[in-house]
């Protein structure tokens, strides 16, 4: 399913709350998106769960839950984008699924958007486990991203509270990171 604009067939909106809420990460595959605002999916957790060659870490997901909600960002993309940002999230290898939400804006308004969870969904688990946790850089372009989009204080707080895996991952060109250094 594609999720249009109204007033523009070939356009849709996207909801971001992982690494594809900071803007230099999302433009990598999807020149097109432009940021609209942000916004709440509201009976959903944020999770981890999986391993990332790229990240050196678990990726982010969202898993229904009725106690929870998952702030992120609402993105306008041509629908050109559109299979390069289902091929980013590993639909066709059945790593992610897309599915239709409605996302609240600040302001009480309801945006229809495409969104993706993890096929294979993780158990609730406090504090996440180990192999559970993302890694550095991932997590560090996950609140970069949430920063930049103006993500309520609260949940920056939960996400600076998000225990990585202890790998640094890739350096990425938005790392406010020292690269690491090995003494002799």
């Amino acid at each position: 399913m594609i999720y249009f604009m109204a007033d523009n067939m070939n356009k849709f909106m996207y909801f971001a709350y992982g690494s594809n809420m900071l803007a230099d990460r999302i433009h990598i595959k999807n020149p097109t998106a432009v940021r609209i605002g942000t916004g709440k999916l509201n009976a959903f957790r944020l999770d981890f769960k999986g391993f990332s060659n790229f990240w050196g870490g678990c990726p982010s997901t969202v898993v229904p839950d009725p106690e929870e909600h998952v702030w992120g960002v609402l993105w306008q993309l041509n629908t050109s984008d559109l299979s390069n940002l289902d091929k980013q999230e590993g639909v066709e290898k059945k790593i992610y699924v897309p599915f239709e939400a409605n996302i609240v804006t600040p302001n009480g308004d309801n945006v229809l958007s495409r969104c993706y969870m993890l096929v294979n969904q993780p158990a609730k688990q406090i504090p996440l486990p180990l192999d559970r946790r993302p890694s550095k850089a991932y997590l560090e372009t996950i609140i970069l991203g949430a920063n930049e989009s103006g993500l309520p204080l609260d949940y920056l707080q939960f996400l600076n509270e998000i225990l990585d895996n202890g790998n640094d991952g890739p350096k990425m060109p938005w790392s406010k990171r020292e690269p690491q250094t090995t003494e002799l």
